[in-house]
């Protein structure tokens, strides 16, 4: 049986992805694949483009600012305490950082494999995100998809 453990929070290993600084809570490795936990500490005016991922599942707690998240079903303003789940089953989403200040978000993804993704990312070269992504099960859309479809 495995023990309780303490991450602090100087722990975790961090990448500059989408102009932003993600760190590895915990990962994919200490759960056996089935969830990792990353936080995102995402700056004014940035966050990924449209996507979707049918086989993974993720929660976005907003420890700190605000977040605009884009869906089919519209855009969700979410604050500092609200969460925001993507269900398995690819929902096309996004989300932009639309105030003046740094949002950090916690993201939990079921099962685990974007924290590898990130690492991957973050070692390669830029161009080369899209690609990387989709080798991971995400799809892409381009940047105003969401605009014409809510």
């Amino acid at each position: 049986m495995e023990g309780i453990s303490l991450i602090s929070k100087f722990e975790g290993r961090t990448f500059h992805i989408a102009k932003g600084e993600y760190r590895t809570i915990i990962s994919g490795k200490d759960t056996k694949g089935k969830y990792a936990v990353i936080e995102m500490n995402v700056p004014s005016g940035a966050g990924p483009l449209p996507h979707a991922h049918p086989d993974t599942e993720e929660t976005f707690y907003v420890a700190s600012g605000e977040v605009d998240f884009r869906t089919e079903n519209g855009i969700f303003k979410v604050k500092t305490g609200d969460i925001i789940r993507i269900p398995f089953g690819g929902a096309v989403h996004s989300f932009k950082n639309t105030s003046d200040r740094a949002v950090t978000l916690i993201c939990t993804v079921h099962p685990a494999g974007f924290d590898v993704m990130f690492e991957e990312m973050n070692a390669s070269d830029p161009s080369k995100a899209r690609e990387i992504g989709e080798k991971f099960g995400n799809k892409f859309f381009n940047e105003d998809y969401l605009n014409q479809n809510i």
